[in-house]
């Protein structure tokens, strides 16, 4: 089911990158799809958001927007201890997302000289949640928290209806305890569009984050530049590095926790030690039977899985520093004294007690995470994706008339002399 290999060579290493290199999808006639459906929100607005819902999803709304009176009802129903985990985990998640909250700040270069950054929060979020099958309320809380807590003050959430023209109301009380300020029953592509263009009921936002299928991904590819968004994410990953130490039980778990996310998710095990590898391969034989998503885990596995055998420890790290994996566990001896090894990941799990579904519900962290390699040069969703940087400057006449030959002569280089006429306009007499 899923292959063992030793790492020794060139050969073994192409193999290594191979597993986990994606193929770059033709996706001409999905965005042609995509382009029509938000040229036509574009030019029709909740007219087209409408027909797209009815033909999609597969119902006829009356209305978009969710009433209060949907929400009051929607916490009525759910089980109070679902409320109650929910609150423990939006402190938890506040409490990790204030730590990384930027200042505004001010500095004297000499007299008469202000420099700065002023640190402002975006106005109006998007904040795109999965319907359909998929209940997904931590994904409302991972997106929405780190927003509120950077300050923005309209958090705009669209979300497939059922059939029924309802949310399911695990996502609506979620919603209520993460400080969503206004939700849309609509989803896929015209969702996207209709938070980039605005429509007679949704006005536009300034960023658009949260996950989707490949149509919501295409459209918010295509959406930026208009707005903002957070990533284009690709199917879940996890690396899990693990010495002769680790439980061939857990290990194996916690590869199936995240392949049965998605067909294309990608499972991999890079460990020093052959005998744990071959107990992990039983393991995950035996605990697949077992599963609820069993057909998706299996495929996952089948296609995206993998056992590396390497020499060391070490040279696991450097092999998934070159995969950059979304989640990656160090099941070691000494965890801590491996971490300052790892490069490139998107979040990293210490220990035997720290498998990634504890990071993606209640740690605090965000578990919108890069992938398919982007963790090379990006980060998790955070505060800082929801504010702005402004440049700061202030010259008082004697500061300015100290650097104006400077400045012109700069600008004369550059041949560009209304910059130097604009300098020298200040002293003339």
């Amino acid at each position: 089911m899923i292959p063992i290999t030793k790492i020794t060579g060139d050969a073994d290493l192409a193999l290594f990158k191979e597993t986990f290199s994606r193929s770059e999808e033709a996706f001409e006639e999905i965005d042609a799809r995509v382009k029509e459906i938000m040229e036509n929100v574009k030019k029709h607005g909740d007219d087209a958001v409408l027909a797209y819902t009815e033909k999609f999803d597969a119902v006829r709304l009356r209305e978009m927007k969710v009433t209060p009176q949907e929400i009051g009802e929607a916490l009525a129903t759910v089980d109070p201890a679902f409320l109650t985990v929910l609150e423990r985990a939006k402190a938890r998640i506040a409490t990790f997302h204030e730590q990384q909250m930027e200042k505004s700040w001010f500095i004297r270069q000499g007299d008469g000289i202000l420099l700065g950054q002023l640190i402002t929060p975006l106005q109006r979020v998007g904040v795109y949640v999965p319907g359909g099958k998929a209940v997904y309320p931590s994904t409302v809380l991972m997106n929405v928290i780190p927003a509120r807590v950077a300050g923005v003050e309209e958090v705009v959430m669209t979300t497939p209806p059922d059939k029924d023209g309802k949310i399911d109301a695990h996502i609506l009380a979620a919603a209520h305890v993460a400080g969503v300020t206004e939700i849309y029953k609509v989803g896929g592509a015209q969702a996207i569009a209709a938070l980039t263009y605005g429509t007679e009921t949704i006005r536009p936002v300034d960023k658009i984050v949260g996950p989707g299928n490949v149509y919501v991904a295409r459209a918010k590819k295509w959406a930026f530049g208009k707005v903002d968004v957070d990533m284009i994410a690709g199917p879940s990953e996890i690396g899990i590095v693990a010495d002769e130490t680790a439980d061939p039980v857990h290990v194996a778990a916690d590869l199936l926790s995240q392949a049965e996310h998605d067909q294309a998710a990608v499972a991999a095990l890079v460990t020093d030690c052959r005998s744990l590898a071959e107990k992990v391969k039983a393991e995950l034989e035996r605990q697949l039977i077992k599963l609820d998503r069993q057909e998706i885990a299996k495929t996952a596995l089948e296609t995206h899985g993998h056992i590396f055998v390497t020499d060391t420890i070490d040279r696991a790290l450097e092999l998934v520093n070159e995969w950059a994996p979304e989640h990656l566990e160090l099941m070691v001896e000494n965890p801590f004294e491996k971490l300052v090894k790892v490069k490139n990941a998107g979040a990293i799990f210490l220990g035997p007690y720290t498998p990634v579904p504890v990071g993606d519900y209640i740690a605090g962290p965000n578990h919108t995470l890069p992938t398919n390699g982007t963790a090379r040069f990006s980060s998790p969703l955070g505060t800082y994706d929801f504010i702005k940087r402004s440049s700061v400057i202030y010259y008082d006449e004697k500061a300015l008339k100290n650097v104006k030959n400077d400045v012109i002569l700069l600008a004369e280089r550059e041949g560009l002399t209304a910059h130097a006429r604009a300098i020298r306009k200040r002293f003339e007499t």
